[in-house]
């Protein structure tokens, strides 16, 4: 994780780029447009919109929806590193909050593979392809490890290495991994917001961010029948709903339950949870519950941006922004592939 710089922030011409930067985005028409691409050509289509260069280096030894993949996410790294790099001073550690996260989440791919039993070769040839360079660390522990453990005491030289050398490591299980790595980033990330050129604004969105993890955990924890107990520990601590309401919901035993339980606090905004639970309910899945509290997100972060233009807002929002896109590109090609419909695709995708 980068430190705080000494020099001052230069938030002026970081928000200026950060808005550049997502007016190049794709936007919801030309997203639209994608969805009547075939299957066929729809790579093409993905690299003509700023994602050549890296889906040429994919296409010598990858195909389809597998090569395109690795193209986004290498791009994603990409641009990442290119943001931070025009950051200064404090604003550096600022956004550093919202790069770190992909960082979190290749510790818990790289937890995931080991514990899975996958080989070296897979995961270097998929799962953390080797034509990236910022995979190189990952794959370093890839291929220096065995075991679950192994792979989390390699990881002893990183912030989240000391997290994970807290829990017992003869017991210590996936799930518990994975826990203990949300808990420590959103407790860097609280602590950095507080800190010099940043707002309450930005506190309060790390803080729904939080609720919001906490709010979607509660309902599948509660589907996989985890005890009380056990819920109640999971909870990360820092969101804007009170321990006192986290403990009702984490004894609520259905959905009905803890959306009673969470419309107990002032700090949670029940809009389109009925419809959203009912569909949850009605499919299986917890997904019209979770792209409800994205949406949400969204919305907030939307409107920061909007009232802080000179901020470090201009640039958190372009990165979710991008990461949006990503996503939309990746079930776009996925989807393309096994042969969705473009109406079922729109259905899924966030413009």
């Amino acid at each position: 994780m980068l430190g705080q710089a000494s020099r001052r922030s230069n938030i002026c011409n970081a928000s200026a780029r950060a808005k550049a930067r997502k007016a190049s985005l794709i936007d919801s028409t030309r997203m639209r447009q994608l969805l009547q691409t075939g299957p066929e050509s729809i790579g093409a289509s993905i690299g003509e919109l700023g994602y050549r260069n890296e889906m040429d280096i994919y296409s010598t030894r990858m195909s389809g929806a597998d090569a395109v993949e690795a193209a986004l996410f290498h791009n994603l790294d990409n641009d990442l590193s290119d943001v931070m790099n025009f950051c200064q001073g404090p604003l550096k550690s600022i956004v550093a909050i919202y790069v770190d996260r992909f960082a979190y989440e290749k510790a818990k791919t790289v937890l995931r593979a080991v514990n899975g039993g996958c080989s070296d070769e897979l995961i270097e040839s998929q799962i953390l392809p080797s034509e990236n360079p910022m995979n190189a660390v990952w794959l370093d522990i890839v291929r220096t490890t065995e075991t679950l453990h192994e792979a989390a005491s390699s990881m002893a030289g990183t912030p989240w290495g000391k997290e994970l050398a807290k829990l017992d490591d003869s017991d210590a299980t996936l799930g518990e991994m994975e826990d203990a790595l949300d808990r420590h980033y959103y407790n860097h990330a609280l602590k950095v917001s507080k800190g010099r050129d940043s707002n309450t604004h930005l506190v309060k969105y790390i803080r729904t961010e939080i609720d919001h993890r906490n709010i979607i955990n509660q309902f599948r924890e509660l589907r996989q029948n985890i005890s009380t107990e056990k819920r109640l520990q999971m909870v990360i601590h820092g969101g804007r709903l009170s321990q006192s309401v986290m403990t009702q919901v984490s004894q609520a035993n259905s959905t009905k339950e803890i959306l009673e339980a969470l419309r107990r606090s002032n700090a949670f905004d029940e809009t389109g949870f009925d419809e959203a639970i009912e569909k949850s309910d009605a499919l299986g899945s917890l997904d019209p519950i979770a792209t409800l509290l994205s949406h949400k997100r969204h919305d907030l972060l939307r409107s920061f941006s909007y009232l802080n233009p000179v901020s470090v807002f201009p640039v958190i929002y372009y990165i979710e922004r991008k990461v949006l896109e990503i996503q939309n590109l990746r079930l776009l090609v996925r989807g393309k592939t096994i042969g969705l419909t473009s109406e079922v695709l729109e259905a899924h995708m966030d413009f």
